[in-house]
């Protein structure tokens, strides 16, 4: 397992974890552990996590060109709103392997489009080796506070991956720290230590045992990219919970989860960096969007029907002797079936904040 120590002396996150316990003095606080062990040098994301089929977990752009291709259109009505400015860019921020910016391009080149410069941002250096050529590929958003954004930064599937504190009720709300089990070095514990600062919207009489996401870095990071933007729009697709309350209330594991192979996990503790952890987003932790819809009447809203039709009868016209290109159309029929789900990826969260 990826939580025990290397025997050849090579480092983990494991290893990472347990020096940053004994620097904090006996425990970390939950957040800090899901940086480390998501974001750390040995990381999940770092190193052997990544979307994708062959990955751990399939997103919207990996279900094919069409999320892309609608996104091409959310991103050129923007371009209009603002009255089509020389400098406007195109900012995504989780980019994992480039899926979505490479459908972005495709799009822009396949229909002579006028593109925009794109920046990437992607934490792993793994992922960012796969970026397609026409953007720019970065780790980390820069400060924009000199040079602030006229265009659009789009984030899919991030928010749920941003480290988080972990409430837990036990009587009274406590909060969840991991410290190292005493006689086993290579294995996780949990502890709850009282919480002195609780946040005004937690319940006040939950479920024994229930537990609740705060997610702090989440709300900072929307904010920061806010501020970053002079003009334009934020998009966050997600999947998200509009009350903390209905979390607290719902059993953990519905909403605390972990990925790797295209199959659940196991518990958030176990194999850290080997693991994908994620948590439902509460829309009531975040400044409040301007505009809220789910990606199905998102995706209809700019246009996928339309795409749709015109790909079932391109894939019509050349039946008798289908090409690469009208079979390529056909797979928006199939594509638009998974985007639109309502009971999955139709059913999350299509966040807009305007400046």
């Amino acid at each position: 397992m990826r939580s025990e120590a290397d025997p050849h002396g090579a480092s983990s996150a494991v290893d990472d974890i347990r020096r940053a316990i004994d620097v904090a003095g006996g425990s970390l606080r939950f957040d800090e552990f899901m940086s480390l062990a998501l974001y750390g040098p040995n990381g999940f994301y770092t190193g052997v996590g990544r979307a994708g089929r062959r990955g751990d977990f399939l997103t919207s752009p990996e279900v094919g060109p069409l999320f892309g291709t609608v996104l091409a259109a959310w991103i050129e009505a923007e371009f209009a709103r603002l009255g089509r400015p020389g400098d406007f860019e195109v900012v995504e921020v989780g980019a994992g392997p480039g899926t979505l910016a490479r459908s972005i391009l495709a799009h822009w080149r396949a229909t002579s489009a006028v593109g925009h410069p794109y920046t990437a941002v992607e934490a792993g250096a793994l992922q960012r080796a796969a970026h397609p050529e026409g953007v720019r590929s970065v780790g980390v958003l820069e400060d924009r506070a000199d040079r602030p954004i006229t265009g659009v930064v789009l984030a899919n599937e991030l928010l749920d991956n941003l480290p988080f504190r972990l409430l837990v009720f036990d009587g009274r709300w406590r909060e969840s720290h991991v410290t190292v089990a005493p006689s086993e070095p290579g294995r996780l514990l949990e502890v709850l230590v009282p919480l002195a600062d609780p946040p005004s919207w937690l319940p006040d009489a939950p479920p024994h045992g229930a537990r609740v996401p705060w997610q702090q870095v989440a709300r900072s990071w929307v904010e920061t990219t806010l501020g970053s933007i002079a003009a334009g729009r934020l998009l966050c697709v997600d999947y998200v919970t509009p009350r903390s309350a209905e979390l607290a209330a719902t059993p953990w594991r519905a909403w605390l989860r972990t990925y790797r192979g295209h199959e659940r996990g196991g518990h958030y503790l176990s194999d850290p960096g080997g693991q994908d952890v994620t948590a439902q987003v509460a829309l009531d932790q975040l400044p409040e969007p301007d505009v809220v819809r789910t990606q199905e009447q998102f995706l209809r809203r700019w246009g996928i029907d339309e795409l749709v039709e015109e790909g079932r009868a391109a894939w019509e016209a050349a039946a008798s002797a289908p090409t690469v290109a009208a079979m390529k159309m056909r797979s928006r029929v199939r594509e638009a079936e998974a985007l639109l789900d309502p009971a999955g990826l139709g059913g999350f969260l299509a966040l807009e904040w305007s400046r």
